[in-house]
Order: structure tokens, then sequence, then C-alpha cells
């Protein structure tokens, strides 16, 4: 267990490092030796765990994604608001999250697949809402993949714009303020009720979510 331990610490700051210097000179400025001296591991270390500086960028973009399945909730909906609240949160306080985004946003990151992380999440989005719809909590017009990207689509532009403006400060608010306009035009209006889209609930579910990061670190 311990040496796993040592593994996955090993493994998180290679890649806190190479998101480091991918932010600071650009992906195709960057090179190996840069990540290895920030890093503080030698070469068979990193390639361990990562088998090129294109592998390292997909382990950068793959940050974003949750690497725990949501916890199931009574209307299906909510756990697409969560999922959202839970970015946003993470997107505030770290850095290794922020630095994904940045590189995903990174034009001149030709070499690398920089469409991944929006598949990935118009992926999460359409099975959350197709089960959604199995359950009769969509409004019959709803077309989940349409939604699903347009939903990926104004998460990316609030964030981006929250970052240039405040640094992200209010991007709890302005994910609410997407969830509000946004679920009510898809959702049977009988189930609207049932759902939390306030900050009130992003605020605890950061709460739990950092404490289920503590007691694993610990």
């Amino acid at each position: 267990m311990a040496q796993q331990a040592r593994a996955i610490k090993t493994r998180r700051a290679i890649l806190e490092s190479a998101a480091t210097v991918f932010a600071e000179r650009g992906y195709e400025r960057t090179t190996i030796g840069e990540i290895l001296v920030r890093a503080g591991v030698t070469k068979g270390a990193l390639y361990f765990h990562f088998t090129s500086k294109e592998d390292l960028a997909l382990g950068v973009l793959n940050a974003q994604m949750l690497d725990e399945p949501m916890t199931p909730q009574p209307i299906k909906l909510q756990e697409l608001a969560d999922q959202a609240f839970l970015l946003a949160h993470r997107l505030q306080h770290d850095a290794l999250v922020r630095a994904s985004v940045a590189l995903t946003l990174d034009s001149g990151a030709v070499s690398v697949d920089r469409a991944a992380p929006f598949r990935a999440w118009v992926d999460q989005a359409s099975e959350i809402m197709t089960v959604a719809k199995s359950r009769g909590e969509l409004l019959v017009h709803v077309d989940v993949t349409d939604t699903a990207e347009l939903f990926a689509g104004a998460y990316a532009g609030i964030q981006t714009m929250s970052q240039i403006m405040c640094d992200r400060n209010d991007l709890l608010h302005r994910v609410a303020v997407l969830l509000q306009c946004l679920l009510p035009s898809i959702c049977t209006p009988a189930l609207l009720t049932g759902l939390d889209l306030t900050e009130g609930r992003a605020r605890q579910l950061a709460v739990e979510y950092d404490a289920t990061k503590l007691r694993r670190a610990g």
C-alpha cells in the first residue's frame, strides 16, 4: 500500500509540474527535460507513468474529469447540476484542473487532442440525460446530444469569462445562473422544485468533496 501511495504521489507531482510548465511556456515549447527538473524526478520515473510528452498532456487534460462516480440522486438531473458545481469548485481550488482547462484552450497545442475533454464532458452529460429521459424527467422535445453539447459549450464559455473578469471568484454564482436558466427549459415542470440549483448546494458539495479527498490523503 505504501508503494502504491508513493506511485500515486509521484504521478500527481509529474502531472502538476507538466501542467505548470505547459502553462508557462505553452505545450509546443515545453520539453521533457524542463518537466523533469520541475518535478524533481528521474527520466525513468517519468517514463514509468507516461510514455511521451503527448501522453503527459493527455494526463493533464484528463484531470478535469472526476475520478469517482457522482452520488446517485433521486432526480437524475441533479447529478448533472452537481457535476457542474463540483467542476467549478475544482477550478477555483485545484491548480491541476485549472491547468487542464488552460491546455484545452491552448490553440498552440496542435499535436494534442484538445477535443477529448469536450467529448468526455458531452458523453457524461449525455449519459445522465439519457437516464433522466428514460425516467420521464425530460420534456419530450429535448434532444439529448444537442443539449449535452450546448451545456458543455455554455459552461466552457462562462468559466472562461469568469477567469478573465475575476480569476473565477464568481464562478459558483455563474454556474448556478447557468443551471437555473438551462434546466427549466429541459426538465419536466413537476420535478423542478425537487432540484437544488443554488450556490448553497455548490458549497455543500465542495465541503463533502474536500473532506473525502482529505480522508483518502490520510
